[in-house]
């Protein structure tokens, strides 16, 4: 058999995603806050865009449909006859330098800083003691402490590294102890427990007890094993674990240096009347056009091509495009919600028991878009409504048969369980078997581990914890 190389031409279509196609995609699926930054860089890099101001929007006629419906990337500009200038910017405005700005001066926002879980720490041990080799100890140890405010290191490791004597170490670990929050320097669980209690003055309760000599029973909860130890009364035993259950296991988290995050609503839906009214919650997103003191520029002679004239051809269609496909995202964002409206407007009216199920594929399919668009519309996106703000992804859900022939969505499965272990008697709750069976007699088929699954997936403990006594 001889082996001998050749060349072949061969034709086959692919998809190619252009930069702008890329672009396009990105800024639909980007939320409202992060799509306001993208677009005042935009506005910093792009001198033929400009924004509007709100008085002068309210004047503004909308775009047409031939102008919106569409955000592909536009056909290259040769001359200046293919140049709408009309559709872009606003009759009879003309840019003055010495055009009054009616702004008012706002005073500028100060940066509020939050001390970290050390800075904390080493403030208070700045007040505590002018001793400076326990200052020494003290900031190593705090140096030593993780995000959750347990001491990873022990005694007899700090003294080998810094080379103090073990009296002074103990005495700092001491110290760093008796810091806020209650139980921060902790060697472990047992140990961050019970400086809590001792800083409630309940270093000799029950509740310290069962820590220090059953802390193995406690975590499971096997309040009958400590009872026949301790001999105490099991509602006593129950009594203290209620006391220990509300103590902090992970002290350092209570100073975070995180900025809280705010969830701001890219969509609302409100009730006028009987009907459900979709719209965007976009008013602090920047309006654009295209500012008309470059037309100018481009009167000259057609026939010349300096870069100048490049430059700002090219600028066009890249703002040109931009407004398009802005314009695009807010009719698919709305599209894509008043689907979900439709199809879920049981819920609206009367709670989360009547969420149906839904898929992507099927507002896909209603709206004549890709499941991808659909996906990259609801990701990470909030609607605020009537009973109350949700994210997008929460109108989606899996679907269960029921014995009448309906389907019913995962979330009201979920849902009906929530109400029965609230409402169960807690000397015998209802264990996962007998929420099925309860489930079953409503119709609903639904399996023992599935039960399990919503129920972990809704944070709620197994029948054996949830006993009282």
């Amino acid at each position: 058999m001889e082996l001998k190389h050749t060349l072949q031409l061969t034709q086959k279509p692919t998809l190619i995603m252009t930069q702008r196609l890329q672009q396009a995609l990105k800024l639909l699926q980007v939320p409202t806050l992060e799509l306001q930054q993208i677009l005042k860089l935009e506005l910093l890099q792009n001198p033929l865009l400009e924004e509007v101001d709100e008085e002068e929007e309210v004047q503004e006629e909308p775009a047409s449909e031939e102008e919106t419906s569409t955000a592909e990337e536009p056909e290259p500009v040769d001359n200046e006859e293919q140049l709408e200038w009309a559709e872009y910017y606003q009759d009879g405005y003309e840019a003055s330098p010495g055009r009054p700005d009616n702004s008012a001066d706002l005073p500028e926002r100060v940066p509020v800083t939050v001390p970290t879980l050390h800075e904390h720490l080493q403030g208070q041990l700045r007040m505590s003691t002018d001793d400076p080799e326990l200052t020494q100890i003290g900031e190593f140890l705090i140096g030593s402490i993780d995000d959750r405010g347990f001491l990873m290191i022990t005694v007899e490791e700090v003294v080998t590294l810094i080379g103090k004597p073990v009296e002074r170490v103990e005495e700092a670990v001491k110290l760093v102890q008796s810091f806020e929050p209650p139980g921060i320097g902790a060697r472990d669980l047992r140990e961050c427990l019970l400086i809590q209690l001792e800083r409630k003055e309940m270093g000799d309760s029950l509740a310290a007890r069962m820590i220090r000599d059953h802390f193995d029973s406690l975590k499971d909860r096997k309040f009958a094993e400590i009872t026949k130890k301790m001999h105490v009364p099991i509602t006593q035993v129950q009594a203290a674990g209620d006391i220990i259950s509300k103590l902090n296991p992970k002290p350092g988290l209570l100073v975070s240096h995180e900025e809280p995050r705010y969830v701001v609503p890219d969509l609302v839906v409100d009730k006028v009347e009987d009907k459900y009214v979709v719209f965007l919650n976009d008013r602090h997103v920047p309006r654009l056009r295209i500012n008309p003191s470059y037309r100018d520029m481009l009167r000259g002679d057609r026939s010349r091509k300096d870069k100048t004239r490049e430059y700002i051809i090219g600028k066009l269609n890249s703002a040109k495009w931009l407004i398009q496909t802005i314009e695009q995202r807010r009719k698919t964002m709305v599209k894509v919600m008043k689907c979900i409206v439709d199809s879920q407007e049981e819920f609206f009216d009367r709670g989360i028991a009547f969420l149906k199920p839904l898929t992507l594929q099927q507002v896909a399919n209603q709206i004549g878009m890709h499941e991808s668009t659909v996906s990259r519309v609801t990701n990470n996106k909030y609607v605020q409504t009537p009973r109350g703000v949700y994210e997008l992804k929460f109108f989606f859900s899996s679907k269960l048969q029921t014995d009448a022939g309906e389907e019913m969505s995962a979330k009201s499965a979920k849902d009906i369980i929530s109400v029965l272990v609230e409402a169960e008697d807690r000397s015998d709750p209802l264990s996962d078997q007998r929420i099925a069976d309860i489930l079953k007699d409503r119709g609903l088929r639904i399996a023992r581990r599935t039960v399990a699954k919503y129920r972990e997936q809704l944070k709620l403990l197994p029948a054996r914890y949830r006993k009282r006594h």
